[in-house]
C-alpha cells in the first residue's frame, strides 16, 4: 500500500499518532493521497478564549485590522493570510467536515477535545 499524507500542522503526538496508526490500519478502505485529521472539532477562537477562561484565565479575542497587522513583524502578511485561510476554510481546509468524519469513523473512539485537553495542560496559574 502506497499511502501518501500531507501534514500541514500537528498538534498533539498521540493524537496524530492514532490517527496516522488507524489510517494504516484502514488498508485499501482509504485511497492514496487521503486526507485526515487528529481533531475532536473545528473550533473558534471565541471558543479557545471561552474555553481558558472557564479555567480561570482572563482572556479576550481581539480583531487586529489586516494593515495594522502587516507591519508588526517582518512576515506578519503572510501569517495574516494564513489565519484568514483558516477562517475562511478552517484548520483542515474547504473539505474540513469531511475529513472530521472520515478521522471519527477511523477512530471510533473519537479524539480529545480542545476543552478535555486544556483541563489537564492549561489550569490558570
Amino acid at each position: 500500500m502506497d499511502l501518501a499524507a500531507r501534514v500541514m500542522h500537528a498538534g498533539d503526538v498521540s493524537e496524530v499518532g492514532r490517527a496516522v496508526a488507524a489510517a494504516f490500519a484502514a488498508g485499501d478502505r482509504l485511497s492514496n493521497g487521503s486526507y485526515s485529521t487528529s481533531a475532536a472539532a473545528s473550533t473558534s477562537w471565541n471558543d479557545f478564549v471561552a474555553t481558558l477562561n472557564g479555567l480561570g484565565h482572563d482572556l479576550k479575542v481581539v480583531r487586529v485590522p489586516a494593515d495594522a497587522y502587516d507591519k508588526f513583524f517582518p512576515g506578519a502578511h503572510e501569517l495574516r493570510e494564513m489565519f484568514e485561510y483558516y477562517e475562511q476554510y478552517t484548520y483542515f481546509g474547504p473539505e474540513a467536515g469531511q475529513r472530521i468524519a472520515a478521522a471519527d469513523a477511523l477512530v471510533p473512539d473519537g479524539f480529545t477535545s480542545f476543552a478535555e485537553w486544556a483541563k489537564i495542560h492549561m489550569k490558570a496559574g
